[in-house]
């Protein structure tokens, strides 16, 4: 590492976009992860798409609940 960096041509701001979103990876368990791939592998779709399906229900659930 440098003792001093010139940051006099920076600009500030350059790759922030407003409208990004951050996509977070999610670690799941190896047990937990082979059950989704196999509902995955069923329903034709990716992991994705079966963790959010889950997710969402789950959500709902909850939402009726309170």
């Amino acid at each position: 590492m440098k003792k001093e960096y010139n940051f006099s041509t920076a600009q500030r701001g350059k790759f922030f976009r407003e409208d990004a979103t951050l996509n977070l990876p999610i670690y799941l368990e190896t047990d937990t992860r082979a059950f989704l791939e196999g509902i995955a592998a069923h329903k034709k779709k990716d992991v994705s798409t079966v963790v959010n399906e889950l997710l969402c229900s789950d959500r709902l659930i909850v939402e009726a609940a309170e």
